[in-house]
């Protein structure tokens, strides 16, 4: 029996050098599906780190409320966690991809729509994310 997906420590962005990276530098892409935007981009793999590296962001602008907040990053997260051998399974050996999912709505969705959102995010990734050489 397969284990269950996770969602580790390595795998989110904390690095305030990766996240200027991803939305400084210009070679980044974007896709989106309401309400969701992603912005990413593949480097050279590091060591310790796994395919990807994730950043969830909902703006407070969005949802005054902290509560709020967290509810649509948690519905992200574990809609991320059940889906990202999508992504994964496109990567060379020697790649890693950084990705920001931004949030655009201000109302909530139901946590079904929210999930088919970023499996459609990520399959969009998974065509256009691979770097040749």
């Amino acid at each position: 029996m397969a284990a269950a997906p996770t969602f580790r420590k390595r795998e989110r962005m904390v690095s305030n050098l990766l996240i200027e990276a991803l939305f400084d530098n210009g070679n980044s892409q974007s896709v989106s599906a309401f309400p969701l935007r992603a912005v990413y981009q593949t480097i050279q793999r590091r060591s310790g780190h796994g395919p990807a590296q994730l950043l969830i962001s909902v703006p407070k602008k969005r949802f005054k409320h902290a509560v709020d907040r967290n509810r649509v990053k948690r519905q992200i997260r574990e809609a991320y966690r059940q889906h990202k051998q999508l992504v994964w399974e496109q990567m060379a050996d020697h790649q890693e991809m950084l990705i920001g999912l931004i949030w655009l709505s201000d109302k909530h969705y139901p946590t079904k729509e929210v999930e088919e959102r970023v499996v459609r995010i990520l399959l969009r990734i998974a065509k256009g994310g691979k770097v040749k050489g």
